[in-house]
């Protein structure tokens, strides 16, 4: 495959360059030399942080000096999700792209279009020395996937900018004007095991779609985790058995595909043929929207020893996963069709000694976020558990006269003959940290139509990204 057939041209050399690099959250310090690097190839003046943030700076054009100063900004790290045969170590190891007709995608693998196009597009801006444009901040900012914490961290006494261009949204038609805010509840479950011996059962709920638990979280899709709980509700009704481990998904923000169960009993054949019908009913009620789903049922013949849940830790468990809040919980009262709160339980994990579960948070409103967080707290102060309170990103709040958002409007209806739809999301994006930092900043979000991101099945619109670039530089062009 020839990547300078792919436009444009430069756009993609440098998405190709990106995706090579690891570069998932808590893993960006490779990314981060790469784009200063980039700085000092260029001659570029730059800035660079402990958390890892770059900001490199580029002088206006001749005759635009005089024109506000625009932020361009892109997150650097990625969500690392991966099918269930492909043996790949995401510190260590890129995604492999591969083009198939008008779309990127990577193989088994994510494809880190969110965010890595946005990073690809603001290079080749800052390469080009054949763009007008006024002065340019490109801020690169690391961890967004796991609570922005890089924007969180970062010293924005050193923009000077008041116009911010985010190229986080996904989806080309739009222009998104506001966001959610977010932030994670975990728990741990300290775990006191017994030793019995029976047979060891594992059920592996697998082949659901999974997705971003904000863009997707209207959906219908399933979550595995919360399935793996009426699962074990279910069977804990009609035969006795133990727990040996319950682990599913690794990432907050992605609603979880594939949770794996052990179980012990003393009683094989039963188990696995009241397991086998249950599986036929579960099947039958979300074939519609969960067409992959697959549950796969192992076990081992022989009769052997396991560090197993207390009876009350078992209970618990059960209990935790049926009744803890999952999913939308508001509709906004104020934007039509828009989820207000949510929340996502991606995580949950059994170690050694204990087990962990982290929900992801989201809302459009401060309060109500603060309201979902205690309520999960309530919930979780019935069992015995340490729950945490962490990665709060504040919602970005609609901008009535921003000039910004009418200035792309313009600039797309000239270029395409039509105008982009103005959206208010309930996904996080780090627009609400920099506007609660910057005072009067006047910021938009675009992008190219990306498809089913933080999952295996994400792709990139190749001809979409051609057109967001466009505009982009012709925005840039009448910022004057």
């Amino acid at each position: 495959m020839n990547i300078q057939q792919l436009k444009p041209e430069r756009v993609m050399h440098y998405f190709f360059e990106i995706a090579s690099i690891p570069h998932g959250s808590k893993n960006c310090s490779q990314i981060t030399d790469y784009c200063i690097k980039f700085a000092k190839k260029f001659s570029l003046k730059y800035y660079t942080d402990n958390a890892g943030n770059v900001v490199i700076y580029k002088d206006a054009t001749n005759g635009y000096e005089g024109a506000p100063t625009v932020i361009l900004q892109g997150h650097l790290d990625m969500v690392c999700q991966k099918s269930d045969d492909k043996n790949i170590d995401f510190h260590t190891t890129g995604v492999e792209v591969c083009v198939a007709d008008d779309y990127l995608y990577a193989n088994g693998t994510t494809l880190g279009g969110d965010n890595g196009i946005a990073v690809a597009m603001i290079l080749s801006i800052l390469e080009d020395e054949n763009i007008k444009h006024p002065a340019i901040e490109a801020v690169f900012t690391t961890d967004e996937e796991i609570g922005m914490i890089g924007a969180g961290r970062l010293d924005m006494s050193v923009l000077n900018g008041k116009l911010m261009i985010n190229i986080d949204s996904e989806e080309e038609r739009t222009v998104t004007v506001s966001c959610a805010g977010g932030s994670e509840v975990s728990a741990t479950l300290p775990l006191y095991l017994n030793k019995k011996s029976g047979y060891a059962v594992a059920i592996h709920l697998q082949g659901l779609q999974g997705g971003h638990s904000g863009v997707e979280i209207n959906s219908g899709r399933v979550n595995s985790n919360v399935l793996a709980g009426r699962y074990l509700n279910y069977l804990n009704d009609i035969l006795p058995f133990d727990i040996i481990s319950i682990n599913g998904g690794d990432k907050g923000n992605a609603i979880t595909n594939s949770t794996k169960i052990e179980i012990l009993t003393e009683n094989l054949d039963e188990f696995c043929e009241i397991l086998n019908e249950y599986n036929k009913i579960v099947c039958a009620e979300i074939c519609v929207k969960e067409p992959n789903f697959s549950p796969i049922i192992s076990w081992d013949d022989k009769v052997m020893e396991y560090s197993v849940f207390s009876s009350r830790q078992k209970s618990d468990i059960i209990y935790l996963l049926n009744c803890i809040p999952n999913g939308i919980q508001q509709m906004s009262a104020e934007v039509d069709g828009l989820v207000e709160t949510s929340l996502n339980l991606g995580i949950v994990s059994t170690c050694m000694d204990s087990v962990s579960i982290l929900s992801t948070l989201r809302s459009n409103k401060v309060s109500s976020l603060s309201a979902l967080e205690e309520k999960v707290k309530l919930f979780l102060s019935k069992i015995c558990c340490n729950v945490k309170t962490s990665g709060f990103y504040p919602p970005w709040e609609y901008k009535s006269d921003s000039i910004l958002r009418n200035k792309y409007i313009e600039t797309f209806e000239k270029m395409y003959g039509f105008k982009p739809k103005i959206e208010a999301i309930h996904a996080g994006l780090e627009c609400g940290v920099f506007a609660s930092k910057i005072q009067d900043l006047d910021c938009i979000a675009i992008g190219p139509d990306l498809f089913d991101v933080h999952t295996v099945n994400e792709k990139l619109s190749i001809s979409s990204t051609q057109r967001v670039y466009n505009v982009l530089l012709k925005l840039l062009e009448n910022l004057k």
